[in-house]
C-alpha cells in the first residue's frame, strides 16, 4: 500500500470480466484507478521455442495456433519470413487468395469484437446481432479452407487450396449480406446514446502518447496515427488494390469502435477486388525441404494491428530462432496509460477496447540471481513452491485452499 488511502486489488487471471487469464494489480484510491501493473507469463505456452523443435510445414499449423482468431495472420507472416530466406517467387494467384483470407479474417475478428464491447458496456443485443452475422463469414471461410477457425491455408510457396467461380459467387453473396447489416452497426456506433456516452472520454490515448508509447492497429488509428502495415509496407496483393486506411480523432474507446466498424467497409471493398481480379495459373511453386541459411523479418497487419515475426534460418529442415510480437503485446503499455485516473468500472471495456490476445502475448519471465554465475533449471516442484511463496509476499495466502482441494480430492 502506498498510502492509508490507497490499496491493490487483484484483476484476474480468472475474472468475470476478461475473456481470457491475465493478472492485473490495479492501485485504487476509493474507486480510481492510480496505477495498474500488468503481470505477462500466466498463459505462456512456448511456442517459440517448440516452433525450433519442428519442421518448417509442422510449424505452420503450430503458429496458427498462437491465436484462433488471427491464425492466418500468424501463419502469413511467418510463410512470408520463410519465404524471403527460401528466395521463393509466390505465385499470383496464390497471394491473391491469401488477401482474400486475411480480410474475411478481419471481418469475422471485428465482429467478434463488436460483440464483446457490447456485452461489457452491457448492450447484449448488439452481441447477439453482431455474433448471428460473424457466423455469415466463419461459414464462407469453411467453404473456402475447410475449418472455421485454424484455417491452415497456407502452404510454403503459396496456398493449398483453390477456389472456383461457384465459390466466387457465394462469398460475394456473402459480403453483400454482411454490408448491408454492417451499415447499421456504422448508424448505432455513430448515433446510438448507449454506446456514445458510456465509450467517450474512456481510455484516452492522445496522438502523441499512441506514438509514444507504439500502439498500433485500430487502437493507434483511433488516435490519428494514420499506421496501417497492409499501405506502408505492402504484402501478398494489397499492393495492387485500392482501399482507405481508416482512422478517428475521438483518442478513446468510442473512437475505436468507430475504426473498426468503418474498417469492415473496407475490407468488403478489399474482397470484391481480389474476387474480380483474381488472376490464372498455379497457386504454389515447390519449396525446398531444407531452408539455406538466413534470416528475415514479416511484418503483417493482422486485426488487432502489426504482426512480426522473425525467423533464423541455418540450413536444416527446422528454423533456428522464432520470434513473434503480436499486437496485443505493442498495444500493452497504452492500457496502463489509459487507466490512469480512470474508474475501476471503465477497466473491462478499457482492456476489450484493444482487442486483446494474452495468449499470444504472453512471455516467460526468466529469474537469475546476481550474485551467482552457475545456471539452474527450475523444476515443476520447486517452480510451484516459488509460486506459492511469491504470492504469500504479495499478501496472499493459499495454505488453506490448497488444504480443503486436497480434502475434497482424497473424498472423489
Amino acid at each position: 500500500m502506498h498510502n492509508s488511502e490507497e490499496f491493490k486489488i487483484p484483476f484476474g487471471p480468472q475474472h468475470p470480466a476478461l475473456k481470457e487469464p491475465e493478472s492485473f494489480s490495479v492501485a485504487l484510491k476509493g474507486e480510481k484507478i492510480m496505477g495498474v501493473d500488468i503481470r505477462l507469463g500466466y498463459n505462456h505456452r512456448g511456442i517459440e521455442k517448440a516452433a525450433e523443435e519442428r519442421t518448417y510445414i509442422q510449424d505452420i499449423y503450430l503458429i496458427e495456433r498462437v491465436c484462433g482468431i488471427c491464425s492466418h495472420a500468424h501463419a502469413t507472416c511467418f510463410i512470408q519470413a520463410v519465404e524471403e530466406i527460401a528466395n521463393l517467387v509466390v505465385p499470383k494467384r496464390a497471394l491473391y487468395i491469401r488477401t482474400l483470407i486475411a480480410e474475411l479474417e478481419r471481418v469475422h475478428s471485428h465482429l467478434l469484437w463488436l460483440g464483446v464491447a457490447g456485452h461489457e458496456i452491457g448492450f447484449d443485443t448488439l452481441l447477439m446481432y453482431s455474433w448471428r452475422d460473424r457466423e455469415v463469414v466463419m461459414d464462407i471461410l469453411a467453404l473456402l479452407t475447410g475449418n472455421r477457425v485454424n484455417y491452415g491455408m497456407n502452404t510454403i510457396g503459396g496456398v493449398r487450396r483453390d477456389i472456383d467461380p461457384e465459390q466466387i459467387q457465394q462469398t460475394l453473396k456473402a459480403v453483400d449480406i454482411l454490408e448491408e447489416r454492417t451499415k447499421y452497426y456504422i448508424e448505432v456506433a455513430t448515433q446510438e446514446t448507449t454506446i456514445i456516452k458510456r465509450l467517450s472520454g474512456v481510455g484516452v490515448v492522445s496522438y502523441d502518447d499512441a506514438l509514444r508509447l507504439d500502439a498500433v492497429g485500430p487502437t493507434a488509428r483511433a488516435s490519428g496515427v494514420k499506421r496501417d502495415i497492409r499501405a506502408d509496407d505492402p504484402y501478398a496483393a494489397y499492393a495492387e488494390i485500392s482501399f482507405d486506411v481508416i482512422t478517428d480523432d475521438h483518442c478513446d474507446v468510442y473512437g475505436r469502435t468507430v475504426v473498426r466498424v468503418k474498417e469492415l467497409m473496407e475490407s468488403y471493398k478489399i474482397i470484391r477486388q481480389v474476387l474480380k481480379n483474381l488472376p490464372e495459373g498455379p497457386i504454389a511453386v515447390r519449396a525446398p525441404r531444407m531452408i539455406p541459411a538466413g534470416e528475415a523479418l514479416s511484418r503483417y497487419e493482422a486485426p488487432r494491428g502489426e504482426d512480426v515475426h522473425y525467423v533464423k534460418a541455418n540450413g536444416t529442415d527446422k528454423p533456428e530462432r522464432v520470434k513473434i510480437r503480436a499486437p496485443t503485446l505493442a498495444n500493452i503499455q497504452a492500457v496502463k496509460h489509459m487507466l490512469k485516473d480512470r474508474y475501476l468500472a471503465d477497466m473491462p471495456i478499457v482492456i476489450a477496447a484493444i482487442d486483446p490476445c494474452f495468449s499470444c502475448t504472453d512471455r516467460l519471465v526468466s529469474l537469475s540471481h546476481i550474485d551467482s554465475r552457475d545456471k539452474k533449471t527450475i523444476t515443476w516442484p520447486e517452480l510451484h513452491q516459488f509460486s506459492i511463496e511469491w504470492h504469500k509476499q504479495q499478501g496472499i495466502d493459499f495454505t488453506q485452499l490448497n488444504k480443503q482441494l486436497e480434502e475434497r480430492l482424497k473424498k472423489c
